[in-house]
């Protein structure tokens, strides 16, 4: 059913991103600041000359078309993040005395956006951004580029600069547990601040590098003259010739994590099962290796904000995917160790990304599972806080992630449906937001983007021509069975489509969600007829019918019903049979509906004689009255692998599948107690007052909401681990599917019963159009743009005090000609020295 250019661009992708010979960093975009910092090392045989060509070639093809280097949001918005990158690039392309055009440019984007972009931050403004921001300022001016910031942040400037000073004399040079360390920001730290020759040597990595940090990495060597240093940027250079990542080396398994991640969330994933199921599994056999020979509990020395996002994404994926993992030897390594989870609430606005990844983990949490409730807990708390200002009041203005995150601590992650989150994804979030970086978030590289949103604004385009034309022949059959012209009862055929579309979006699923919409319509239907309109004679003349399966001596309401439900189950056998069926599942479907029939009429009896059951009594049969069972069983029948036609027998039903009925009628009773007890029928939350006259009715609700917890804890076990249930895979997730289908409608109201809480959704997912805003691509512009003429001195015009005095920056930033035999412009450096960290 897909079109032949999304398959075209499906293979576009396959060979893009998953080929054997495609570099994982390929997936990366390019930091903008940190290929600036390595286009300012000079070339040690020619110093008038860069080191690096290709980092300033790239920053003169690279500008945006608004006038700043670095990435723009979803929305194609710039980001504050932009600003110390456009600073820097800046100063790279005067040193060479190139790209003015782009210079000027560069200073019109900052003149005319830095009130406002600065005004985003206001308050909530990150530390990295605190300790870089001021010092590109300074850099800048250094140069002799002459910024003009509007007079309206003066204030907020002062204050940044003013913030920074306090950072540096509170903070350690080197901290511990990996956390970002001052000495990881050495090319930002001003200078005053007095780094020794030691601080520098004992902290080099093996491979050379400053934390993994380009930026850094280049003012050590340009600092230092370090061999090592320059091997490591060289190396980098040969892999990363386009631009440099922020980070360096990368983890590459943290990429390909994030990757399916960002196919999931688009609604791609379907498209790249074979190549996901490689990916996980080969990554499942290193963390199996790993517990196995007992190195999990080994804490890492570096880069642990790292190490906690790719094992907590690791862990949700792989438990989604089936594969029996561990919470405490995945990601609950930090719990114990109260200076690093110290380190994460001190840097939780850094780590923000990270603390979203591990909470989205501790959402599969299985029975048992102390140490996911305790990262539950410490995330949410993090997750509140991050959406805060720094007087702890809300924050009325948010950015998109944080709007993201509000989203996610209001709703459970079981009651939005696949569909409309996709579209959410697509319309709204930074789609290629990956994880925190040093100065700005890693993102998708801008090339890989374009074509997986490409492909998702098809694939979701698709999807709703699929939906609008299954809708429409459901409404056919609907008024050719008579359904519409009951006189009474829930006319309810778009919410029962709706709710199964945006669940199950595979387009090849046309039958089974035409079934179980079906059926939810004549259950919704019935259901009314035994609550509402038939007298107790009638109805038990029309359960007799139903077990002989015999419409004789039906009329009205009752024969209306019959031959519909007659009807679907004749052309389900039929279908079944015709795709490659075994046996004749009629008699099996006939049973299974008589059961729900036959439970409907016990309560019936129990509503209409005023005669309450006991607690136990009610829930037996309620189990059965919910009629979820009577929906997905049949349309298991049609997933591939299909289930034992057996498994239509009341009442040998698989564990996860009672578990699915228990957990349905609880949601449902929840929300329906008020109507119920105003129609005189009964109801968990009503029962359990009667057997605890005690308790109040919010305690009834909250214990209810307990078992509910507890039995979805088991319920995903069986649904998300292989072998712990009998059902083929698809089939559990069709559980899964129905699950959040009653979480959509009873989780937090009673959606089914409103005429319009729905209606929204359901035009985003039928029938409005996607709204998104088309990225646009970093590419160099021809040289038409007018600027005006800057004026003025930053430094003259903000008040930033004697601390900040730029002695001998314009001599290190190098433009005099360096001494001969000094070809870096670094400066000599004898046994243990204090250097004064001059900028270049």
């Amino acid at each position: 059913m897909e079109s032949s250019s999304s398959c075209s661009l499906v293979e576009k992708i396959k060979r893009k991103i998953f080929s054997s010979n495609v570099d994982p960093y390929t997936y990366i975009c390019p930091s903008a600041y940190d290929t600036a910092w390595l286009a300012m090392i000079p070339d040690s045989h020619d110093p008038s000359k860069p080191m690096f060509k290709n980092c300033l070639h790239w920053l003169i093809n690279n500008q945006n078309e608004q006038g700043f280097w670095g990435d723009c949001d979803a929305s194609a918005k710039p980001s504050w993040e932009t600003l110390p990158a456009t600073l820097a690039s800046m100063v790279a392309l005067k040193k060479w005395n190139t790209g003015a055009l782009l210079i000027q440019r560069g200073l019109s984007f900052i003149e005319a956006n830095t009130e406002k972009l600065l005004k985003d931050i206001e308050n909530c403004c990150p530390c990295w951004f605190i300790i870089v921001f001021p010092a590109m300022v300074r850099l800048s001016e250094c140069a002799g580029i002459e910024i003009v910031f509007p007079d309206t942040v003066t204030e907020t400037m002062s204050s940044i600069f003013l913030h920074q000073q306090k950072i540096l004399d509170k903070e350690e040079l080197v901290g511990k547990n990996g956390f970002s360390p001052l000495l990881s920001y050495l090319e930002a730290l001003p200078p005053w601040y007095k780094v020794s020759e030691e601080d520098i040597f004992s902290n080099l990595s093996g491979d050379g590098s400053l934390f993994q940090s380009p930026s850094a990495t280049a003012k050590a060597f340009m600092l230092t003259g370090n061999i090592d240093s320059l091997g490591y940027l060289e190396s980098l250079i040969q892999r990363c010739p386009n631009g440099v990542p922020q980070t360096y080396p990368m983890d590459e398994d943290l990429i390909k994590l994030c990757m399916i991640n960002q196919l999931q969330r688009l609604g791609l994933a379907e498209h790249f099962d074979k190549e996901i199921g490689e990916i996980l599994a080969k990554i499942y056999r290193q963390i199996y290796r790993k517990y196995v020979e007992q190195e999990w509990w080994v804490k890492p020395t570096n880069m642990a904000e790292t190490q906690l996002h790719k094992d907590s994404l690791a862990f949700q994926l792989l438990r989604m995917h089936g594969y029996n993992v561990s919470a405490s030897l995945s990601f609950g390594w930090f719990l114990d160790d109260e200076e690093i989870r110290a380190n994460i609430e001190k840097e939780s606005e850094h780590m923000s990304t990270t603390i979203l990844s591990m909470y989205r983990a501790s959402n599969l949490i299985f029975c048992g599972e102390n140490e996911l409730e305790d990262v539950k807990s410490f995330t949410r708390d993090l997750l509140h806080k991050c959406l805060l200002t720094k007087n702890g009041e809300p924050n009325t203005i948010l950015s998109q992630f944080q709007q993201m995150v509000q989203h996610e601590l209001n709703t459970h992650w079981l009651d939005e449906t696949d569909h409309l989150k996709h579209r959410t994804w697509i319309e709204n979030y930074d789609t290629d937001l990956l994880w925190k970086g040093k100065t700005s978030h890693v993102r998708i590289s801008h090339f890989h983007n374009v074509d997986l949103l490409e492909l998702a604004v098809q694939n979701y385009e698709l999807k709703q021509s699929i939906f609008r034309h299954e809708l429409k022949e459901l409404t056919r059959w609907v008024k050719d069975n008579g359904v519409t012209k009951m006189g009474f009862g829930r006319e309810k055929t778009t919410y029962c489509y709706y709710s199964i579309a945006a669940a199950t979006t595979y387009p090849n699923h046309s039958y089974i969600r035409t079934l179980v919409a079906k059926s939810a319509i004549l259950i919704t239907i019935a259901d009314d007829f035994f609550d509402k309109e038939g007298s107790l004679r009638d109805l038990k003349h029309f359960t007799n019918a139903i077990r002989r399966w015999d419409s004789k001596g039906l009329n009205g309401h009752g024969k209306v019903i019959f031959n519909a439900l007659d009807n679907l189950i004749s052309e389900t056998a039929t279908k079944y049979l015709e795709q490659g069926g075994i046996h004749d599942i009629k008699s099996g479907l006939q049973d299974l509906w008589c059961e729900t029939f036959l439970s409907w009429l016990e309560e019936a009896k129990w509503n209409k004689k005023g005669q309450p059951p006991t607690i136990d009594d009610y829930l037996k049969n309620a189990m059965l009255s919910i009629a979820i069972h009577t929906m997905i069983l049949p349309a298991s029948c049609f997933l591939n692998p299909t289930f034992a036609d057996h498994n239509l027998r009341p009442p040998q039903y698989e564990t996860v599948t009672k578990l699915l009925m228990f957990i349905c009628r609880i949601l449902n009773d929840i929300q329906s107690y008020k109507r119920e007890t105003e129609e005189g029928k009964w109801n968990f939350v009503q029962l359990s007052l009667m057997m605890n006259p005690n308790l109040k009715m919010e305690d009834s609700i909250a214990e209810g909401r307990e078992i509910i917890d507890e039995m979805t804890k088991e319920f995903l076990q069986h649904v998300l681990v292989d072998g712990e249930s009998n059902l083929p895979k698809p089939c559990k997730l069709l559980h899964l599917t129905c699950l959040k289908v009653f979480h959509m409608f009873y989780n937090s109201s009673n959606a089914f019963d409103s005429d319009t809480q729905l209606l929204e959704d359901i035009s985003n997912a039928f029938y409005l159009p996607l709204r998104r805003t088309t990225k646009p691509s970093n590419t160099h512009l021809s040289q038409r743009y007018s600027v005006p003429k800057m004026k003025g001195s930053t430094m003259q015009k903000l008040r930033f005090g004697g601390s900040f005095k730029l002695i001998n920056a314009c001599t290190s930033f190098g433009l005099h000609q360096p001494a001969l035999g000094n070809p870096y412009g670094i400066i000599a450096l004898s046994p243990k020295p204090l250097i004064p960290c001059q900028f270049i």
